[in-house]
C-alpha cells in the first residue's frame, strides 16, 4: 500500500526538460535545434522546457549582436510561440535580445510562453555581467540595457517560477524576493564563461536552492560560440535540499527531472527558514508597486475607497487627502493598522519610508515644487487624530503659509474639519493624475 502511494505521487509530479545549447550567430540553425529539443522533450512527456540565455543567438561582435536583435513581436519569438502552441508545452526562453526601441540597447529578456503560445511574463535582466581581465572580457553594458523592475513568480503547470538570468545568481536578495513571494522554482538560464563557471557555477546554484528551499533550474550555453567566446555548460537541476538531481553531459542536449511540490513542503516544514528569520533585527527592502484599481484600503476604522488610492507597495499605500492643506497634500500609511511608529516592523518601516520617497518625488515634480514637508503626528499629543500611522507629504512654495514657514504646522495641528473638503469627484480626478505618473 505504501509503495502504491509513492508511485502515484511520482506519476503525478510534472516532468521538466532543461536545455544545453551551443548557439551561434545563425538564428535559423539555433531555432532548428530548439525545435528538435522541444520535440524530444514532448516525447518524454515533459510539461515545460527551459532554454538558456541567448536562446536566439550569440553574436560574433557587438555590432552583429545589435543588428540581429529583434522586438518581442519579431520572427524569433513568433516561432517560439508557435512551437509552444503546436507541442502544447510551456517554454522558458531564458534570454532573448529584446529590441524595444532604436534609441536604447536591447534588453536581455527572459520570456515565459504558455502551451497556447501566449506570452505570460517578460523579465528584463537586472544585473549586468561586466568582466574585463586578461583571461576574459565580456561587457554586457556595451550591447544590452539593464532591467529596472522586479516581477513576482509566475504560475505554471510545474509550479510557481521566479525568473532570473545568469549573473542574477550572484545576488541572493533576488532569489529571496522570489521565495517570499511564493516561488517553488528559481530559473537561472545562463551563458556562464568557462573560468567563472569552473569556479562558481554549481556552488552558486546549490547555495540558492539551499537558502530558498526551492528547485533551481539552470539551463546553459555550452562550448565554443565564436572565436572569442565560449560557455561553461553544465546545465542542471538542483532540488530544494541542494542536491543536483540532473545534469547535462558535455554536449548539446537535455536533462530531465520531476518537480515534486510535496518534497518542497517537506523540506520547508522540516527546517522553517522563513519563519526563523529575525525580522525584528533586519530586513531586505524590495521596491515593488502593486495594482490599485478595485482595491479598497483600511485606514484605522475607516475604508479608503479604491478611487482614492493611487499607489501600493508591498506593505504600504498612498491616498489623496479629504482635507488637504495645499494641492498635492497626500498621505501614506502602512497596510497594517498600527497606531505608533514604535510598533512598525523593520520591514514595514523600510517600505513605508521608501514609499514616501517615491510618492514625494512624483508629487513635487507634478506641482513644480522644490521643497516639501514630510510630517508624522505620532500620538495624540502630537496632533494625531486617526489611530493609524500616516505620513503627510506637503509640497511647499515660497511663503505659501505666510512669512513664517512653520505656520504650516499650526494649520496641520488644527482639526481637519476646519479645512475645505474635497468632493469624491475631485479626489478621483486627483487620484487619476498620480496613478498616471506612477504607473506609466
Amino acid at each position: 500500500m505504501q509503495t502504491q502511494r509513492v508511485i502515484r505521487q511520482v506519476v503525478s509530479n510534472p516532468l521538466i526538460a532543461v536545455c544545453q545549447l551551443t548557439n551561434t550567430h545563425d538564428k535559423n540553425r539555433n531555432i532548428e535545434k530548439a525545435h528538435e529539443l522541444i520535440s524530444k522533450a514532448k516525447d518524454h512527456g515533459c510539461k515545460m522546457i527551459f532554454f538558456p540565455e541567448c536562446a536566439d543567438f550569440i553574436g560574433r561582435s557587438k555590432d552583429e549582436a545589435l543588428k540581429l536583435a529583434e522586438p518581442i513581436n519579431g520572427e524569433t519569438m513568433k516561432t517560439f510561440r508557435q512551437l509552444a502552441e503546436n507541442y502544447k508545452m510551456w517554454i522558458s526562453v531564458g534570454g532573448f535580445h529584446n529590441k524595444k526601441s532604436e534609441d536604447i540597447l536591447p534588453a536581455n529578456t527572459h520570456v515565459i510562453i504558455d502551451d497556447n503560445g501566449q506570452i505570460v511574463i517578460q523579465y528584463d535582466k537586472l544585473h549586468q555581467f561586466n568582466i574585463d581581465t586578461p583571461k576574459v572580457r565580456l561587457l554586457e553594458r556595451e550591447f544590452s540595457s539593464a532591467g529596472n523592475q522586479l516581477h513576482p513568480p509566475v504560475e505554471t503547470p510545474v509550479g510557481k517560477i521566479g525568473l532570473n538570468i545568469c549573473y542574477d545568481v550572484r545576488f541572493p536578495e533576488l532569489s529571496y524576493f522570489h521565495r517570499q513571494a511564493g516561488a517553488d522554482i528559481l530559473a537561472f538560464p545562463a551563458a556562464f564563461t568557462v573560468p567563472t563557471g569552473m569556479a562558481h557555477w554549481e556552488v552558486l546554484l546549490r547555495a540558492r536552492a539551499i537558502e530558498t528551499q526551492c528547485y533551481v533550474v539552470a539551463s546553459a550555453q555550452y562550448g565554443k560560440h565564436t572565436d572569442t567566446r565560449s560557455s561553461y555548460g553544465h546545465a542542471m537541476i538542483v532540488d530544494p535540499y541542494g542536491k543536483v538531481v540532473a545534469q547535462c553531459s558535455d554536449r548539446e542536449g537535455l536533462c530531465y527531472a520531476e518537480i515534486d511540490l510535496n518534497y518542497i513542503k517537506e523540506v520547508r516544514q522540516g527546517l522553517n527558514m522563513i519563519g526563523d528569520r529575525r525580522g525584528d533585527l533586519y530586513t531586505t527592502y524590495y521596491k515593488q508597486k502593486f495594482p490599485t484599481e478595485g482595491v479598497d484600503a483600511t485606514f484605522a476604522d475607516k475604508t479608503i475607497p479604491a478611487s482614492s488610492v493611487f499607489y501600493r507597495s508591498r506593505l504600504s499605500f498612498a491616498f489623496v487627502n479629504l482635507h488637504p492643506l495645499v494641492p498635492g497634500h497626500v498621505l501614506v500609511s502602512p497596510n497594517r493598522v498600527v497606531q505608533s511608529i514604535k510598533d512598525l516592523t523593520p520591514a514595514e518601516n523600510a517600505d513605508l519610508f521608501n514609499t514616501v520617497q517615491v510618492v514625494s518625488n512624483v508629487v513635487l515634480e507634478h506641482y513644480k515644487a522644490e521643497s516639501s514637508n514630510i510630517a508624522i503626528q505620532n500620538g495624540a499629543d502630537a496632533g494625531q487624530t486617526v489611530p493609524h500611522v500616516h505620513v503627510h507629504i506637503i509640497p511647499r512654495k515660497h511663503k505659501d503659509f505666510g512669512d513664517d514657514t512653520d505656520n504650516m504646522y499650526k494649520e496641520l495641528a488644527e482639526h481637519e474639519t476646519k479645512r475645505p473638503q474635497q468632493t469624491p469627484e475631485q479626489m478621483a480626478e486627483e487620484t487619476a493624475i498620480y496613478r498616471k505618473l506612477l504607473y506609466p
